[in-house]
This record gives C-alpha cells, structure tokens and sequence, in this order.
C-alpha cells in the first residue's frame, strides 16, 4: 500500500486542504462581499465605522496566529488545531445572521477571524510539510486556486440565493454554515498527518526570532508595510457601488475577482517554480500600484469591472507565492511558527490599514484610499528590489 500518494507532484493532504479551503471559502464568501452591504444599507453604518469592523476583527484575531503556529510546533500537531479553527468559523454565522446592530457583525466578523488565526499556520505547515521543495510553488498554487474557485461559487451561490429569497440577507448568512460543516468533516476523515517527535529542549517552548535570519525578518517587514497599504476589499466593494454597479451585482463583480484570481494561481506557482518566485513577488507588488491607482481615478462602472479582474490577478501573483517563497528561507523545525509570524505581521497591519482607509475615504475621498494604497505598494516594490539585490550580494560573498 502507498503512502503519501502524490497528487500533481504534491502530497495528498494538499489535495484534502485545497478542498477543504473551497469549501470554507464558499461558505466565507456567500457572506463577505455582502457584510458591507448590509451594514451600510440595512444597519445604516458610515464607512470608518466599516473600516473598525474590518481592522479590528482581522488585527486583533491575527494575533493567534503566531500562538497557534507556535503551539502547533511545541506539540507536534496540525490537523486538530486546523479543524477547531474552521469549525470556529463555521460557528460565527449565526451571529451576523441575527445581527440587529453593527456591534454585533463586529462580534460575527471577530469570531470567524479568531477560527482563521487558530487554523491558518497549521494548514500552511502542513502544506509545506506534505510537497517536495521544487513544487512549493504550485503546491500553495493549487490551494490558492481551490480556495479561490470557493470564493467565486459563493458570490454566485449569495447572488441566487438573494433572488430567490427576495433580498434576504440573513437568509444567505443562514445557509452559509452548510459548506462550512463540509470543511471541518473532510479535515477530520481525509488530513493524514504523520506523527512528529516533539522536541523536549527548551528551544521549542520559546517564541523567539533568534531561530529566524535576516531575509525572513527583512521580506515580512516588507509584507507589513504593503499590507498597510492594502486595505480591506470593503472599500473596493463600496468603491464599485460608488461607480453605478448595482447592489444586487456586485456579487457577480466579486465573483469575477475570485474567478481571476483561481484561474491564475496555478499558472503563477508553475511560474514561480520554473523562473523565480521572487520575480512573480515583485511582479505582483507593480500590478498592485497601478490597479490601485486605476480605482483611485476611475469614472466608470466598466473601468471597475477591468480592475477587479486585474485584482485577481494580482492575487494569483502573490497570495499563494509568497508562502511557497517563504517556506524556502525558515528552519524545518519552526515552520508554523514562521507561517504564524508572517500572518500576524500582516494581519496587524489590516487595523491601521482599514483605519486609514476609512478616515481619507470619509474625511478626504474615496480616491484618497486608493492613492494611500498606491504609494505603500510602491514602497514595498523597491524595498524587495533592494532584498533581492541584498541576497544575490550574500549568496556570491
């Protein structure tokens, strides 16, 4: 009998994984691309008050992030710590189904980041754990894209459901807990994880940076400052309604970005194996500056089709990539934890990032949100320009 089947050169758990992530993700997107709709149109919220649910659902539940990988590293096990995080988050949509204030979509919003922060590290570790090292890159590829083919059939699910249902919102939210209990039942039945001897030195009970080098603190400084700049999708879903689109499409506008974004994944990690990950990286933090400045000066509910699309693409380049590029430059034995630190570093910058977006949407403009995002990506370009140069000068030193 084999073991560890490969499935398109990476393990079977990447396959279970990648399952699991577009079940959840339809569950996740049957309501996010709503929430802001909700909120502003049913519960009456003003944008900064939107921008605090997003930043303080997605920062403060990103501190788990680096506990759970951490603790997934102390104890020698990732399954479990993933179920119980999607099982959290299956958990929350009863709250924002009920939701009769805003403070109780934050509770909702809080609760479903909390599961994301228990399971995200674990999940990626054992991606990492189950693919050889050249196929990285597709491996976080195909879960990108799996993930992603979830979140386009959750827009297009909400969109039917919202019309079948007469615009009930609460209703969408209700039914989303279906696929959500697929997710959590596949980890159980289908993750094999291999047992892992845990480490009885005292090394492994510290939360430390000293197991890291400086190209993994240098390039997770450069995917905070980014991330500063890369404020929640809220504010491209109001940008859009904004620009004419109807409410009752801007699922359909959603569910293109998703669409974009599954159908490069795959290509962008084959790429990113065969010509460099850090070229598709830096690649990625260009085509994020203009499209932001593209939604920053667009006029036109066409101009807004074209940049969620290239949204998407954007994200093909990069969300999958830079985990696939990261778990080439930590130590085997401490790789949730550096997924873990990695994630919290970027989801703490979400705080500010929706916090700013929301004050120069409210205070100065709508475009001033984007422009902020134009710049910060700017920045993050050169300065992965300057790692890039700083490891090519470390390798032939």
């Amino acid at each position: 009998m084999k073991k560890n089947k490969k499935v398109f050169r990476f393990g079977k758990n990447v396959t279970v994984a990648g399952f699991v992530s577009f079940f959840m993700d339809i569950s996740s997107e049957m309501i996010y691309p709503l929430v802001p709709l909700f909120l502003a149109n049913v519960l009456g919220v003003n944008k900064a008050i939107i921008g605090l649910i997003e930043g303080v659902a997605e920062s403060t539940a990103s501190l788990l992030k680096v506990f759970s990988g951490w603790f997934s590293d102390k104890i020698g096990n990732r399954k479990w710590l993933m179920a119980a995080g999607y099982a959290i988050s299956t958990l929350s949509r009863p709250f924002v189904a009920q939701a009769s204030v805003w403070e109780h979509v934050m509770g909702s919003r809080f609760i479903d980041r909390f599961g994301k922060g228990v399971r995200t590290a674990p999940r990626d570790a054992i991606i990492a754990e189950s693919t050889d090292k050249a196929f990285l890159g597709r491996a976080f590829g195909f879960h990108r894209a799996m993930d992603t083919m979830g979140a386009v059939a959750g827009p297009a699910l909400a969109f039917f459901l919202l019309g079948l249902f007469s615009g009930n919102y609460r209703m969408v939210f209700w039914l989303s807990m279906i696929p959500g209990a697929v997710a959590v039942l596949l980890i159980v039945f289908f993750i094999r994880e291999k047992k892992k001897v845990v480490a009885s030195h005292s090394e492994k009970s510290q939360l430390t940076l000293k197991h890291f080098d400086w190209k993994f603190k240098f390039f997770v400084v450069i995917a905070g400052i980014f991330a500063i700049g890369n404020s929640s999708d809220v504010f491209l879903i109001l940008r859009a309604q904004q620009t004419g689109i109807a409410p009752v499409m801007i699922p359909i506008v959603y569910l293109l970005f998703n669409l974009v974004y599954s159908l490069s994944s795959i290509p962008a990690g084959i790429a990113a194996d065969r010509f460099g990950r850090k070229r598709v990286i830096l690649s990625g933090f260009v085509l994020f500056a203009v499209l932001y400045y593209g939604f920053a000066v667009a006029k036109g509910t066409t101009a807004i089709w074209i940049l969620f699309g290239l949204y998407g693409l954007f994200m093909g380049l990069t969300e999958g990539i830079q985990k696939a590029f990261l778990a080439t430059i930590i130590p085997q034995d401490f790789k949730a934890t550096a997924f873990g630190l990695y994630n919290t570093v970027v989801g703490l910058a979400m705080l500010p990032s929706s916090l700013i977006g929301g004050f120069l949407w409210d205070k100065v403009s709508p475009a001033a949100t984007f422009y902020f995002g134009a710049i910060t990506a700017s920045l993050s370009a050169l300065l992965f320009v300057l790692f890039i140069a700083a490891v090519y000068k470390s390798t032939t030193s």
